[in-house]
């Protein structure tokens, strides 16, 4: 981590979180921060910087690179994509696989080192990012089955993730033409070619590069524009919250985990309030039950109580029109900046 320490700045004591330092889950993660009181100020787009009011020290590294960093210990926390952890644990067992198919290690110590995945643990699904990693030909092509592409040019980003996908494929496709499926067994050469591209892999297909990719769709324009198709989905993904199986400070991922939990739900819920005759509880209960139970206050007003519950904000206008039909009156709504469970 040398070549990240600012020059008269210690990081020692700090637990180290990692956070996108471009890309689609950039502006969502720091938002997540300033959510958690997370204070701190990066000096001229460095990739470090010292948290103000906890003892922690951001590192700001590409998406792909963070499950590398906290798999193996050298970060404590991490925002990145749940596509980019299930990428790096399949490099991780392909390497454990490569390495005893040449005799490096027994089955059974790949076995060992195959439960322990990629060293990740996931703390919390963070609700943006969504999007798929999917497998796509042009449109107006021959290709119509993922399994038209075995033995064919398949351009990703995503090498690890396509290589496990269509090392199933091609086991299921021999299988077909076995009698006896048993006979057929994993091996660790691919007839299908994949090609490793860094970027711009929607253009693959058109420059004759690949027969077919491996790419990540969320609106799907790209795709669309590209004259591309998806035919299969390898991965569903949205930003996760990741940390090391063995933090350097177990308290405070916790406190880190709990805050962005908290900031997570305010963004999902709202707080209603509204009075209503105690006669029609059980039917304004019914409509909004809210996370846990109402809070119910007796109102200076004989039969009369007000009620504030947490609602969903998608949810909330037709709730509210419900609730007017059966008699809740000077109906708010108002916005939730925290909350703790």
């Amino acid at each position: 981590m040398a070549d990240f320490i600012l020059p008269g700045d210690s990081l020692e004591g700090r637990l180290l979180f990692a956070v996108p330092k471009k890309g689609r889950l950039n502006q969502a993660a720091l938002n997540l921060l300033e959510g958690a009181d997370i204070q701190f100020r990066r000096e001229n787009r460095l990739d470090i910087a010292l948290v103000k009011n906890l003892p922690i020290a951001l590192i700001f590294l590409p998406a792909a690179d963070i499950p590398t960093f906290v798999g193996e210990g050298r970060v404590d926390l991490g925002i990145t994509g749940w596509d980019q952890v299930q990428e790096h644990d399949a490099g991780v067992r392909a390497l454990h696989r490569a390495r005893r198919f040449s005799g490096e290690i027994t089955p059974e110590e790949e076995s060992a080192k195959y439960s322990k995945g990629s060293g990740c643990e996931t703390v919390l699904d963070l609700g943006f990012g969504g999007c798929k990693l999917q497998v796509q030909v042009p449109e107006k092509g021959t290709y119509k089955s993922p399994k038209d592409l075995v033995g064919k040019n398949i351009g990703t980003s995503f090498v690890h993730l396509a290589q496990r996908y269509f090392a199933n494929l091609e086991l299921e496709v021999d299988s077909l033409k076995e009698d006896n499926a048993n006979q057929v067994k994993f091996t660790s050469k691919l007839r299908t070619k994949i090609v490793e591209l860094s970027g711009s892999v929607e253009a693959a297909c058109a420059l004759g590069v690949a027969d077919g990719i491996v790419d990540l769709v969320e609106s799907g324009e790209t795709m669309k524009a590209a004259g591309l198709v998806a035919i299969d989905t390898v991965v569903e993904s949205t930003a996760i919250l990741i940390k090391s199986r063995q933090p350097s400070n177990p308290e405070l991922v916790e406190l880190i985990a709990s805050r962005i939990r908290g900031v997570i739900t305010a963004q999902r819920y709202v707080l209603c309030q509204y009075n209503v005759e105690r006669t029609s509880l059980p039917e304004v209960t019914k409509i909004a039950p809210g996370k846990r139970a109402p809070t119910i206050t007796t109102l200076d007003e004989d039969g009369w109580v007000a009620v504030s519950v947490m609602v969903e904000k998608k949810k909330i206008a037709p709730i509210m029109d419900q609730l007017t039909k059966v008699g809740a009156t000077d109906i708010l709504v108002l916005d939730i900046a925290n909350t703790r469970s």
